[in-house]
């Protein structure tokens, strides 16, 4: 099953870096305003503060706070493979960190998991049945195991999607998938519903 990880996160790696840096900001500002369409209502979101090739998620921010949204992103944690969280008012004193990962160092402002509402989550992959592939280290799968409360929204570009991405025990399913073509919302029953 490894195995088939693996190639999956290649397959979806190869497929993003295909994408122009034009293409990423427009298909990024096409699924930020689907999210901030699906996250209207809510008060405290949790949302990874994106890097390289990934979906952009700093004007995600900015416009979060503007609406009086509480902000806060994932801090990574290798010493125990935990996330611990920090509220985030500004998204200019992110600093590249772990992995390469934007955070506030040094600006720290410690918020508590049972305060989130919505995590947004970055997917290297995705199928059509809500299943995610994260980059392997299970950062999130562990928090949202720990944590099942909050709407669980994983985003991506639609170029990553996969045909079925193989599931273990400890892998947690989305809520809702968003893409710059689609919204796609599961139930319970892992019926899929799709808007645009």
């Amino acid at each position: 099953m490894s195995q088939t990880k693996a190639a999956l996160r290649q397959q979806a790696k190869e497929a993003r870096s295909l994408l122009s840096p034009s293409q990423i900001a427009e298909h990024s500002k096409i699924i930020s305003q689907r999210l901030l369409n699906l996250l209207n209502g809510f008060e405290t979101v949790m949302v990874y503060a994106s890097k390289a090739l990934e979906v952009e998620t700093k004007d995600l921010i900015v416009d979060l706070n503007l609406r009086g949204v509480r902000v806060i992103v994932p801090i990574i944690e290798r010493e125990t493979c935990s996330l611990r969280l920090s509220y985030l008012p500004d998204p200019a004193i992110l600093l590249p960190s772990t992995f390469n990962v934007p955070e506030p160092v040094g600006h720290e402002l410690p918020a508590r998991p049972e305060e989130v509402q919505a995590v947004i989550i970055p997917m290297l992959a995705f199928d059509a049945e809500g299943n995610r592939l994260g980059y392997g280290a299970g950062y999130y799968d562990r928090f949202l195991c720990r944590y099942p409360h909050p709407q669980k929204i994983g985003i991506a570009f639609s170029c990553q999607q996969a045909q079925s991405i193989p599931v273990d025990e400890n892998d947690v399913k989305m809520d809702y998938i968003v893409t710059e073509k689609e919204i796609i919302r599961y139930n319970r029953r892992d019926d899929a519903e799709k808007y645009k």
